[in-house]
């Protein structure tokens, strides 16, 4: 999945940064509201964490702003603060589950999966595309032949621009959706990625096309 964590504490962020990408997810760190909020609107994400005290706009108002433009994004909070009041203001705000600090780790990756089990509840099982079909629960793309073997960032780019289909995708924004906002990488990397899946679709009548100086489309 790809995840939005919205955290200013560094040393929490780093820590649930590593732990889920070590089990394959996709991380966005923003460190206040108004940017948090800003990366929500303009890129979207499978699932947001959010804490309450942030910077320049609370996590309460975040998960506000996000259902008022019908964002439906799962929403985990978190917080220091365990009062019922703080925890039914956040449920009420729209967030779907609420966590307290501290807490382990173990359980914050236990209810991430149970809320990205809910989202996929809510998403087609399978999408035809072009003479292929994607199962999005197994992550599994099936050709005419059968099975298409996609590594994990193959996988993550597909899903990106199946995502979007029919709209322009820059590098810079590929960069940010596969591996994460902010990453240390080449610009000529994703060309590699974009050449290494163009070529393990080319029999599933799924197309990548290149909009030159602005980035790719995946058509069908």
């Amino acid at each position: 999945m790809r995840i939005v964590l919205i955290e200013d504490n560094e040393m929490l962020a780093g820590g649930v940064e590593k732990a889920l990408s070590d089990i394959g997810h996709s991380v966005d760190w923003l460190q206040d509201g108004p940017s948090g909020d800003d990366f929500l609107s303009s890129s979207g994400a499978d699932l947001a964490i959010v804490d309450v005290n942030l910077p320049g706009m609370n996590g309460f108002e975040i998960v506000r702003m996000m259902r008022r433009r019908a964002d439906h994004t799962p929403v985990l909070m978190l917080t220091a603060r365990g009062e019922t009041e703080d925890c039914v203001a956040g449920l009420d705000a729209g967030a779907d589950d609420y966590l307290i600090k501290p807490f382990a780790m173990a359980e914050l990756l236990a209810r991430i999966r149970a809320l990205g089990r809910r989202n996929a509840d809510l998403r087609p099982k399978e999408i035809v595309v072009g003479g292929a079909r994607f199962d999005g629960e197994a992550r599994r793309l099936i050709g005419p032949e059968g099975e298409i073997s996609l590594n994990r960032r193959e996988i993550s780019l597909f899903e990106f621009l199946l995502k979007n289909r029919g709209r322009i995708a820059s590098k810079d924004v590929i960069v940010d959706a596969v591996y994460g906002m902010g990453a240390d990488v080449e610009l000529n990397a994703v060309e590699l990625l974009v050449s290494r899946l163009r070529r393990k679709l080319a029999q599933s009548g799924v197309e990548i096309r290149t909009a030159r100086g602005l980035g790719y489309m995946l058509d069908s």
